[in-house]
C-alpha cells in the first residue's frame, strides 16, 4: 500500500507519524513516501488537499490524516482497504 506522508522541519507530531509508520510499514506492506511540505510536491499537496498542518498522510488520492497522528486510527484506516478487521 503507497503511503505519502508530507512533514516539515522541526515538527514534534511529523516525527510521531513517521515512528508509527515505520511500526507498522511490515504489518499492512507500507510503502511510504516522504514529501517535504516547503517543496513543490508539498505544496502542490497542500493546495490539492487544503492540508491545515503537517503532517499530513495521504492512501492513494485521498487524505486520511493531518495533525496530531493517531496510531489507531491509521492502524483502522489501513486494515480497512485491506479488506481486515482490528481488534
Amino acid at each position: 500500500m503507497e503511503v505519502v506522508i508530507v512533514t516539515q522541519t522541526d515538527c514534534h507530531f511529523c516525527e510521531m507519524a513517521t515512528e508509527i509508520l515505520d511500526r507498522l510499514r511490515a504489518e499492512f506492506g507500507l510503502k511510504i513516501h516522504h514529501i517535504d511540505l516547503a517543496g513543490e510536491d508539498g505544496k502542490l499537496i497542500v493546495q490539492k488537499f487544503g492540508l491545515l498542518f503537517p503532517p499530513g498522510i495521504l492512501i492513494g488520492d485521498e487524505l486520511v490524516s493531518y495533525g496530531r497522528p493517531s496510531e489507531r486510527k491509521l492502524r483502522r484506516e489501513f486494515a480497512k482497504r485491506l479488506g481486515r478487521t482490528t481488534k
